[in-house]
């Protein structure tokens, strides 16, 4: 009796066949010197690779044991095994973390491709495919000879085809999708492995799912995170289950399914045996009526499970997903803030499952800190006697969880190497419910004692001028490089991104550090500290949104009350740094028609109205922005045709507009490429052309406040000769910027 060679895909991978048994299979020698082929297999030992993520492979080891597996050998492309058509057939139906049930035939040598092709023409196909059936035919390669994938897996088609049209003149056809019989083709160096794919499409597909929403996890990948978090013992004790940003859902259903006993691939209408030759129908059918009672007495002791998201859009698809499962009824998906998190009421402790974003884009990064240190905070603070598992793949990010994980997986998602992190919850003792403060390092103590210095000289002169935003603290010991901003009862805090010099643990170590001193300090809670990362921002990723919460405070600058946001954007609405250059526009405003160029939320706008302005004109290209500003407007008073606010790119505007103004305040982004603009600009570069058309529209007497952010900025004089030009910078500095004097700069330009 002939042996199967080991496969190449599986160095520990051989096959042990035993007594021969045709009714099952049988396959023809290969021709040539290297070959060697399975000629019988027998019920009871039929060998089967079946392959899984790397990181899920000691997983599907232990479950492929309890289906009933033998020689259990894992390999980094999966597992390899044996058993009866019965255990196949089980893995194709019951297995969570499998991606395909593959059937070694062959193993043989193929350095090009016609010993590929002939190596594919010995084997007997039809004992395995009708032939008028439908096949495809799949192919990977690694570190062989043959080097296009696409055309080995030609070659063995042709080589099928061939025999067929050589034995009864009839061809099967070519299906890449659902064809009857689907065959895997894997080439090693010079040694091609050929094997039916039972599976037919990767078994993560349990066919619940149409929308995945944005970063959908696979199903296998779920699966294995619930196991390692425990899952099937928590449901086992009637613990319940809640994701807090659930997404499309697929932690819930497959928790679900775990715990209810249902087979995963119940659902799923096509498998790659059903159109084998050698398929059995009435034991499979068997099966699938044995899965259908099990799945009715596990429904019956369905735990809870609630799942919730900030996302419409992802909701509509879990709830669309969970129906299409037919678990709309069993799972609680409803839409809620992770900042506004709490257990399920009259629910048993259970698992807290998740898998937040991990910010990859630019200028996400800042908005997931907020979001992570949320989530930390409403796990600890609600959710004592509960476990806790969070699947992320930025360290950086968990970090700001603020809790201690006992135990760590490794775990892919796709090519992102990713952590699961568990925690065991405890149960609060304070009894005012508080942790007790940690005691701060010798560094975190020498910046709470420079805030607090700061805190008492400017909150004196805050009150005087009747201002309640104000900075401060701005990167005053480098080492602690943030900028503290009091609003009013809540704390804005950005971080300056530090250079690739500074460990990053370092960093993240100090940026708590500032979080604790700073709510010891101004004796705030911790949930009315808003932190954001602040990097250099490119195009439109300066406007991008950070959250949705829409979360508007009003505060009061001089008299005048505007709407800030402290949560949803990078900036709140409000430039600190431009208070008095504000006030500036406002004294130059009485009697005087007003234009606010890039307006933003119109604050400049507010005050040159307060001043009397007889008409302001603001002009921003978001509508976001000049809705915000309306309100600002409306809020102090000023409204009707006279405070005209206007969308569209400033640029274009001013190149057609006609109208004149005795006062202009034109404070410029430092560069933007947003897609709604007809080119980029940068105000470096584009500075003179600006001011040219925006003194343009200046009436002889007419002055134009023209300010920016960038702190390299030159202004060109000589390319500017028509107009008079007096730097402000220095009296446009307020009290509580004066630490940082380079904030902005200033000028006071008119026409000659």
């Amino acid at each position: 009796m002939a042996r199967f060679e080991k496969p190449s895909f599986s160095e520990s991978f051989f096959l042990k066949t035993t007594t021969a048994h045709s009714a099952l299979i049988a396959l023809s020698s290969l021709s040539g010197p290297h070959a060697r082929i399975v000629k019988t297999l027998d019920t009871e030992a039929i060998e089967i690779f079946v392959t899984a993520p790397r990181s899920l492979v000691p997983l599907l080891a232990a479950e492929l044991a309890s289906l009933g597996g033998q020689g259990i050998l894992e390999d980094r492309a999966g597992v390899a095994c044996h058993g009866d058509l019965t255990f196949a057939y089980r893995i194709c139906l019951w297995s969570r973390l499998a991606s395909r049930v593959l059937f070694p035939l062959a193993t043989f040598q193929a350095a090009d491709a016609e010993e590929l092709y002939r190596g594919a023409s010995a084997v007997a196909w039809e004992d395995h495919l009708a032939a008028q059936g439908t096949l495809a035919v799949d192919c990977t390669l690694a570190n062989a000879t043959l080097r296009h994938s696409h055309y080995a897996a030609l070659r063995v088609k042709d080589a099928v085809v061939d025999r067929f049209r050589e034995l009864f003149g009839v061809l099967p056809s070519v299906a890449q999708e659902r064809p009857d019989l689907r065959i895997n083709l894997h080439i090693d160096k010079d040694t091609a492995t050929l094997s039916l794919d039972l599976s037919g499409e990767s078994l993560h597909r349990r066919g619940y799912r149409e929308d995945g929403g944005l970063a959908p996890l696979k199903e296998n990948l779920a699966a294995a995170i619930l196991l390692r978090a425990g899952w099937p013992d928590v449901a086992a004790a009637g613990g319940a289950l809640v994701d807090p940003m659930c997404g499309s859902g697929t932690l819930l259903l497959e928790g679900a399914l775990m715990a209810a006993d249902i087979a995963p691939g119940l659902l799923r209408p096509y498998f790659g045996f059903l159109g084998w030759k050698r398929h059995d129908p009435d034991l499979w059918e068997r099966l699938v009526a044995e899965a259908q009672e099990r799945r009715q007495i596990g429904l019956a002791g369905l735990p809870p499970i609630f799942g919730s998201d900030s996302d419409s859009r992802a909701l509509r698809a879990a709830r669309a997903n969970a129906d299409r499962a037919g678990l709309a009824e069993r799972i609680s998906i409803t839409r809620r803030e992770v900042a506004d998190l709490l257990p399920p009421q009259e629910t048993p402790a259970g698992l807290v499952v998740t898998n937040p974003p991990y910010g990859e884009r630019l200028g996400k990064e800042s908005a997931l800190v907020l979001l992570y240190a949320a989530l930390g905070r409403r796990l600890k603070e609600h959710f004592g006697g509960w476990r806790a598992a969070v699947f992320t793949g930025n360290p950086g990010l968990a970090s700001h969880l603020a809790l201690r994980a006992h135990r760590r997986h490794s775990l892919d998602n796709g090519a992102l190497r990713c952590k699961l992190l568990h925690f065991t919850l405890a149960v609060r003792s304070q009894p005012n419910g508080e942790a007790p403060p940690r005691p701060l390092s010798a560094g975190a103590e020498m910046f709470a004692n420079r805030l607090r210095k700061n805190l008492r000289t400017l909150r004196r002169w805050a009150e005087r001028e009747k201002i309640d935003c104000y900075r401060l603290y701005d990167a005053d010991m480098p080492e602690y490089a943030v900028a503290v901003d009091w609003y009013h009862g809540w704390v804005h805090i950005q971080e300056y991104a530090p250079p690739p010099s500074v460990d990053a643990q370092q960093a993240r170590r100090r940026l708590r550090e500032v979080m604790a001193a700073t709510a010891a300090v101004l004796e705030v809670p911790r949930e009315r500290i808003v932190l954001k990362v602040r990097r250099r921002q490119k195009g439109a990723t300066q406007y991008e949104r950070f959250d949705q919460r829409g979360a508007f405070q009003e505060v009061n600058e001089g008299g005048y009350r505007f709407l800030v946001n402290l949560t949803d954007y990078l900036d709140t609405g409000l430039f600190l740094d431009h208070r008095l250059t504000r006030t500036l526009v406002g004294s130059l405003a009485r009697g005087k028609d007003f234009l606010n160029l890039f307006a933003y939320t119109g604050a400049a706008s507010v005050h040159a109205a307060g001043g009397g302005a007889r008409s302001t004109v603001s002009v921003d290209l978001s509508r976001t922005y000049l809705e915000w500003a309306e309100r600002n407007l409306r809020l102090n008073g000023f409204t009707g045709p006279r405070h005209r606010l206007i969308q569209g790119d400033c640029l274009e505007w001013l190149a057609a507009c006609r109208e004149r103004f005795v006062l202009i305040f034109l404070d410029p982004p430092t560069f933007s490429n947003s897609k709604r603009m007809s080119a980029t600009f940068d105000v470096q570069r584009d500075h003179v052309a600006l001011l040219q058309q925006a003194a343009r529209l200046l009436t002889a007497d007419g002055v134009l406040i023209f300010s920016n952010n960038n702190r390299r900025f030159r202004m060109d004089h000589d390319a500017l000769g028509d107009l008079a030009i007096e730097e402000i910078t220095a009296e446009t500095i307020p009290t509580d910027f004066a630490r940082n004097p380079k904030i902005h700069n200033c000028w006071r330009i008119v026409r000659c």
